[in-house]
């Protein structure tokens, strides 16, 4: 789900002007806001990683082309879809850019209706993509809120092992393991055993 307060953008990259006016006027026309840019560097210039929406990118242009972009973005792992475009895209191209993560290659001329139903499908999988990216940081802030202790003491209750044992294990008394215990779990905003495992599952998988 998208934050309330931004609103996805369709940005279109291509160094043909009849081609980003008539796209832009279709997208708007169906309730899209678009930016346009007249070549991947201008694009690459106001590019940020807070940006939301997809990308439409034309593969061929003067300077840096399509693929040369998107390799760009990959380096700084973007989230948005790429939607490639092409009036001389041949296999090869499209095998490559689909390889890289496109999420779609069509051929110009292309279908009004078929890119209104490509882009729909890539805001939802932006989206998607956006809200496990926030829900890992959120994550990820909980545990760097967790004490050195806190963190063995985690380590230990998560294997399963009553507190007398973890306090064993760790020189310290039953009362402090207790103590480190109710903290961590307060911090991490777990109320039982099974939600604590599967939070560290979680996190552990996504690092």
């Amino acid at each position: 789900m998208n934050n309330s307060n931004i609103t996805p953008i369709v940005f279109i990259v291509d160094d043909d002007e009849a081609v980003l006016d008539s796209t832009s006027l279709l997208l708007n026309s169906a309730g899209y806001k678009t930016h346009i840019f007249s070549s991947a560097h201008d694009f690459f210039q106001h590019y940020k990683q807070d940006m939301e929406g997809c990308l439409i990118l034309d593969v061929k242009m003067p300077g840096m082309d399509g693929l040369e972009l998107q390799q760009l973005l990959n380096e700084l792992s973007h989230p948005l879809p790429i939607i490639f475009i092409s009036g001389h895209g041949d296999v090869p191209m499209a095998v490559q850019a689909m390889k890289e993560g496109a999420f779609q290659f069509l051929q110009k001329p292309f279908d009004d209706d078929q890119l209104l139903s490509i882009i729909t499908l890539a805001l939802e999988q932006e989206s998607k993509i956006r809200e496990d990216y926030r829900r890992q940081n959120e994550t990820k802030a909980l545990f760097d809120n967790l004490t050195p202790r806190e963190l063995e003491v985690m380590q230990e209750v998560v294997q399963g092992k009553p507190n007398k044992v973890i306090a064993i294990d760790l020189e310290l008394s039953k009362r402090t393991v207790e103590i480190h215990r109710a903290n961590l779990m307060h911090k991490l905003r777990v109320k039982s055993l099974a939600e604590l495992i599967n939070l560290v599952k979680g996190h552990h998988t996504n690092t």
